[in-house]
C-alpha cells in the first residue's frame, strides 16, 4: 500500500455507508487535498446482481458513480480532519458521466478521483472507475460538506 493508505476499519470511521451500500473495500493511496486511489472488489453475492441482471450480471452505473463519491467522501473528510464530526459529503451534480465496460461479478474496480476545485464547503471532482487500465466508467461531479439531517 501506499502513500495514505486506509483500511477498511478506517473507512468505516469516515464514511457513514454499510452493507450493502459501502462501495469502498480498502484505501491505496491518499494525498490530500489533491487524489485518491481506492479499491471495490465485486462479488457475485452483491444484491443488486439479483435484479441486475440474473441471467447476465452486470454492476448498474449508476452504483459505479456512487462508489467514486464514496472514494470522493474519503478523500474530503480526510483532507479536511473531518473524522468522527459527524459531517457529511452531499452530492449536488453529476455531469459527463461516461460508461465504457461492464462491471461483472470477481472484478476488481479500481477508483481514481481527483479534487478539481475546492471552494469553502463545495468541491468539485473528477473519478473514473478502472478494470485494470481500461476504463469502465468516469464522471465528474460536485459535492458539499454538511450536517446530517436533523
Amino acid at each position: 500500500m501506499g502513500e495514505g493508505a486506509r483500511d477498511i476499519v478506517a473507512i468505516l470511521a469516515m464514511l457513514p455507508h454499510r452493507f450493502p451500500m459501502l462501495l469502498v473495500d480498502r484505501v491505496e493511496t491518499l494525498v490530500p487535498f489533491e487524489r485518491i486511489r481506492a479499491v471495490k472488489a465485486v462479488s457475485v453475492n452483491e444484491p443488486f446482481f439479483a435484479g441486475h441482471f440474473p441471467a447476465r450480471p452486470v454492476m448498474p452505473g449508476v452504483l459505479l458513480v456512487e462508489a467514486m463519491a464514496q472514494a470522493a467522501g474519503i478523500l474530503a473528510i480526510d483532507s479536511l480532519g473531518l473524522a468522527g464530526t459527524g459531517k457529511l459529503l452531499y452530492f449536488m451534480a453529476v455531469e459527463e458521466a461516461k460508461f465504457r465496460k461492464p462491471v461483472e461479478p470477481g472484478c476488481l474496480v479500481t477508483l481514481e478521483v481527483a479534487y478539481l476545485q475546492r471552494r469553502s464547503n463545495v468541491s468539485r471532482f473528477e473519478g473514473k472507475a478502472l478494470l485494470g487500465d481500461t476504463v469502465a466508467a468516469e464522471a465528474r461531479f460536485t459535492a458539499m460538506v454538511a450536517d446530517p439531517p436533523a
